[in-house]
């Protein structure tokens, strides 16, 4: 425990504020000792979740709450709901439940840290876990003493000590704590690696715990290393949910790899687990890809827009309905702007138009585009397809769709506002009864 003690005397001050998550197994009563054993002065909170799953976790409760009494000690408690049809809680779920109540108590007592029990053979059966079923550097490295979050930090004092270390500490201590007994249970994964496998490793080396921490912290290094790298890239090149993927290839394939694995867990948050390293090399794929424009789905209705150099990230993307409308003073358009009639304006840009009505049909309409239409463009002799205006414009598929185009009532198109007048736009020199505005 020495090591244990010496950090968190390194760690702490005087009059710092610490929750505990207390299950009142041996790990965590070992730990609150500990804690409290030290020779300062410290405001400690426990925080007991009973996840309301065994019969015997009611009585457990009332355990911990009758020893905080005793030790005067701040005590916690919430009552997870029982599991059922409607509440039939996976492992993943579980945990967000208790580090959202965790940070609710961080947020009520203006918390500094919060401890948990994990230990030694806790990190070892995680890392062997991980490789098992497949992580990345990060996972790898299993979990570490101290994790920074949002105004706290999560610290793990005993990830220096074994649970055999543990139980020699609560008996020479006699620190009383609860038995759960589906830890004896090999139902679960994590427990056939702590009864087959441990033993195993402890046999050949008594310190292998300490091995696999130098291993995790070897790891912590490189990915500290690496994600340094790919933050630089995306201050550069992600923002609003776009990805600048100009020179993409050009990077080294692991940052390229380690870019896409941020930009997806921005846009999943505590999801992620719904895509892999088959969507993250898909992704890659189409960004190396010669075409301009391509679109991949993914899970949980994202979509996955490449659009020369932009990659676009979006989620239930539907295709506009093709629409044609009268103009009138002010159109509304799908695609959030409008069309406004005004009286002048010496502006010769691509957002506004100057019409003689001598020259075109009359009423106006807008509509979105069609298969197969042509526009004689101002200043060009020949007419030419929308389809190719788009692409010389390197607009993207959806803002294709989200284009609008005036045409007179002859059809004949007059405008693609905001991108291309036709011939039939009028100096400020010539004569014209129209100024249309598009904002």
């Amino acid at each position: 425990m020495k090591e244990t003690i010496a950090y968190l005397n390194s760690l702490l001050k005087n009059d710092d504020t610490i929750i505990i998550g207390l299950s009142g197994g041996a790990d965590s009563m070992c730990l609150l000792d500990i804690t409290m054993s030290l020779s300062k002065k410290l405001n400690i909170i426990c925080a007991h979740i009973n996840h309301n799953i065994r019969e015997e976790s009611y009585q457990e409760m009332e355990f911990l709450k009758e020893y905080c009494q005793k030790k005067g000690i701040k005590l916690e408690t919430t009552i997870f709901p029982k599991k059922s049809e409607t509440s039939n809680f996976n492992e993943l779920e579980l945990r967000e439940m208790r580090y959202q109540y965790f940070e609710q108590l961080i947020k009520k007592y203006k918390a500094k840290y919060l401890f948990t029990a994990h230990h030694g053979d806790d990190l070892i059966e995680t890392i062997l876990m991980r490789i098992s079923r497949g992580s990345n550097l990060k996972g790898y490295s299993g979990f570490q003493i101290l994790t920074e979050k949002k105004g706290y930090q999560i610290i793990k004092p005993l990830i220096y000590t074994t649970k055999d270390i543990i139980n020699e500490y609560n008996k020479e201590n006699n620190i009383p704590f609860v038995i759960d007994q589906t830890n004896e249970e090999d139902n679960y994964t994590r427990n056939r690696y702590r009864h087959h496998i441990l033993p195993f490793l402890k046999k050949e080396n008594p310190n292998i715990h300490l091995k696999y921490l130098k291993f995790s912290q070897e790891l912590t290094k490189y990915y500290e290393y690496v994600d340094k790298i790919v933050k630089q890239e995306l201050n550069q090149r992600y923002n609003n949910k776009k990805l600048d993927i100009t020179n993409f290839s050009q990077l080294d394939n692991l940052i390229q790899t380690k870019i896409i694995e941020n930009v997806l867990d921005d846009n999943y948050e505590k999801n992620l687990y719904l895509v892999n390293n088959r969507h993250i090399d898909l992704i890659i794929d189409i960004i190396n890809n010669v075409k301009p424009n391509i679109e991949i789905n993914l899970p949980d209705n994202l979509l996955i827009i490449k659009s020369y150099n932009i990659l676009k990230i979006k989620r239930n993307y539907h295709s506009p309905e093709k629409y044609c409308q009268k103009l009138s003073e002010e159109t509304l358009l799908p695609n959030g702007k409008k069309i406004t009639m005004v009286s002048n304006t010496d502006k010769n840009t691509n957002d506004y138009i100057k019409l003689n009505s001598q020259d075109i049909s009359l009423p106006l309409y807008v509509r979105t585009r069609i298969k197969g239409d042509k526009m004689k463009i101002k200043n060009m002799k020949e007419s030419k397809k929308l389809k190719d205006i788009y692409i010389n414009s390197k607009l993207s598929k959806e803002e294709r769709e989200l284009q609008p185009v005036v045409v007179d009532s002859r059809g004949q198109i007059i405008w693609l506002p905001g991108l291309k007048k036709s011939n039939l736009d009028k100096a400020n020199n010539e004569k014209y009864d129209i100024i249309l505005w598009y904002n």
